[in-house]
């Protein structure tokens, strides 16, 4: 089998598990894992996947700056977001980190309770502007615009004083085995920081992805409490993550 042959065959099974094995590839084209591993480097390369210990996964999808991913999938992301607010209550302080999902979820959020919100984000303090019983704070920093966010020492520092009842962690990608991860290292950084200081850690998804992963490490997936999915992820996924503990809210009523 030619290499390209046999790139492409690990390119369809990326496609259609999401993972792919070195071991099992090596084993199944009858080559060497270290054949297998430089055709892993090739597609990683050439952006086909993203290289993990022992295989690859799918590279999560990177829509581009703030402004073009609040515009992807509004109502799947209104629908996450009133699946968080559920988990709201009277007097919660929330930490709202960066991400445009987390916009909708700041709209989305009760407006006849009293909260407090503590974000690094510019959009979801004016998200919230209409929220009258909420009180929002706004971490200083070096605000990056393509990735709409206040990141660094000064954010850093600033979240390090401030205890949450619930975190609402936007992600990149999302794996069982690799965990949570971000295109940046100064927002993974954040985001770690943001996991130390709060009591609840929820995250909403949306499909595109799970079982991805981005440069830069946030946690493990056994970190977080809550992942909140919409309801086309598939029982063998949603199962994955609930063997190690997180539980799994869907969009629907409907539950696994």
């Amino acid at each position: 089998m030619l290499n390209q042959e046999r790139q492409d065959r690990i390119r369809t099974r990326l496609s259609l598990n999401g993972r792919v094995i070195a071991s099992e590839l090596a084993k199944d084209f009858g080559v060497s894992e270290d054949a297998i591993r430089r055709d892993l480097r090739e597609l990683a390369r050439l952006g086909f996947c993203r290289r993990v210990y022992g295989g690859a996964l799918l590279p999560a999808p990177d829509f581009g700056n703030i402004q073009e991913r609040e515009s992807e999938s509004i109502d799947n992301k209104s629908q996450l977001a009133r699946r968080v607010a559920t988990y709201v209550n009277d007097g919660a302080t929330i930490f709202i980190d960066a991400s445009s999902t987390n916009i909708a979820v700041a709209r989305e959020l009760p407006k006849h309770i009293k909260t407090t919100v503590i974000t690094n984000a510019p959009a979801i303090a004016v998200a919230l502007s209409d929220h009258a019983l909420c009180k929002i704070i706004v971490l200083g920093g070096t605000f990056n615009p393509t990735k709409g966010a206040c990141l660094g020492y000064q954010a850093i520092q600033e979240a390090k004083k401030i205890y949450a009842d619930i975190l609402v962690l936007g992600a990149c990608g999302v794996d069982k085995t690799i965990g949570i991860t971000a295109f940046d290292s100064e927002e993974a950084e954040l985001k770690r920081c943001l996991i130390d200081q709060s009591s609840l850690i929820v995250v909403p998804i949306t499909s595109n992805k799970i079982g991805t992963a981005a440069p830069f490490k946030i946690c493990e997936a056994s970190d977080i409490d809550i992942l909140i999915v919409e309801d086309n992820l598939s029982h063998t996924a949603i199962n994955e993550f609930t063997s190690i503990g997180i539980k799994v809210e869907m969009t629907e009523s409907s539950q696994p």
